[in-house]
């Protein structure tokens, strides 16, 4: 069964810094493309970045491209996503997401494996 562990949200001020991280188990990870996903309340589940198998190619919304980053470890199983200068519009439940095809990875509907979430809060 393939499951899918985010941790690493929290709370944090306005201009800091996170770091969410994803655990992979029951998936061939090496041939996984892998993306983050959030969703506010009250609004669609939004893509947030994403990269390929090989980890060298990555993909972010406009809104968040220059403060996030993407990475994987094939070691540990894990995928990133590092989150500097955050804004209270950040706020959402963070998703991780896998799929072994890499044909949409800047849609939700591009993901076969989904995480529960982990809640980020940026706030005074």
């Amino acid at each position: 069964q393939v499951q899918l562990v985010e941790s690493g949200g929290g709370l944090v001020q306005p201009g800091g810094s996170l770091t969410l991280s994803c655990l992979t188990s029951g998936l061939t990870f090496t041939r996984a493309a892998m993306g983050w996903f959030r969703q506010a309340p009250g609004k669609q589940r939004e893509f947030v970045a994403a990269l390929t198998r090989s980890g060298r190619n990555t993909y972010y919304r406009d809104s968040v491209k220059d403060r996030f980053t993407i990475s994987r470890d094939n070691v540990k199983n894990t995928v990133y996503l590092l989150m500097n200068s955050l804004k209270p519009e950040d706020t959402a439940v963070y998703y991780c997401a896998a799929d072994y095809s890499q044909a949409s990875m800047t849609t939700e509907v591009g993901y076969a494996y989904w995480g529960q979430g982990t809640q980020v809060t940026v706030s005074s």
